[in-house]
């Protein structure tokens, strides 16, 4: 196996680090918007069903003061108007409701891609396989590295990519720094599916 420098090698794992820091945000805006969403979605309820309630509130006071005026009595019942002021804030209040509603219509079908992206093929580059799995290779601080068993062996790569081509660009790295028989897997939910074209 070629030498490495151990500056290097902490390079690359930076680099992937730095990506693995970039998931993990993506994940918690996620979240806070879920909780946004889920927050929007009782307010939204919850104003709709006191709208509700005052507009049947209305009707009905409306209705009983309808039957006990008179006719005759056409000034009275313009008292009964609600201004137009109160019309205009109800009005911004519902425009504002629905912009929200874009709004998180738009996280939620970023939550929903982000799901379907997870069951999607990634590409990681091999370094190296082994009979045994006592391998202390994988520290707990790297998180971008898989270890997959791989009938009879267990194969230990490095990255995740989204492309073939990004997983390209790291092996060459890395075959750049002596290791020559690094090669481009596809995975999927852990598996591996393929050994895919190096260039």
């Amino acid at each position: 196996m070629p030498f490495i420098e151990e500056s290097d090698l902490l390079e690359l794992h930076k680099d992937i680090d730095k990506a693995q820091i970039i998931n993990e945000r993506l994940l918690d805006q996620i979240k806070i918007k879920n909780k946004e969403l889920k927050k929007s979605k009782i307010q939204r309820n919850f104003l709709a069903g006191i709208t509700g309630l005052f507009l049947i509130g209305g009707l009905a006071f409306t209705s009983f003061t309808a039957g006990l005026t008179s006719s005759n009595d056409f000034e009275n019942r313009n008292n009964y108007l609600v201004s137009i002021d109160s019309l205009e804030a109800h009005k911004a209040r519902i425009d504002n409701l629905r912009q929200q509603n874009e709004e998180l219509s738009l996280v939620k079908e970023f939550y929903l891609a982000k799901n379907f992206l997870d069951k999607e093929k990634i590409y990681s580059v091999q370094i190296k396989s082994f009979v045994d799995n006592n391998v202390t290779l994988a520290s707990e601080a790297l998180t971008n590295t898989l270890f997959v068993k791989t009938n009879p062996f267990y194969s230990y790569s490095l990255g995740n990519f989204e492309t073939l081509q990004e997983a390209q660009k790291f092996r060459k790295q890395l075959v750049d720094l002596g290791f020559n028989d690094a090669f481009v897997a596809s995975y999927k939910e852990g598996k591996r599916l393929q050994i895919e074209d190096p260039y």
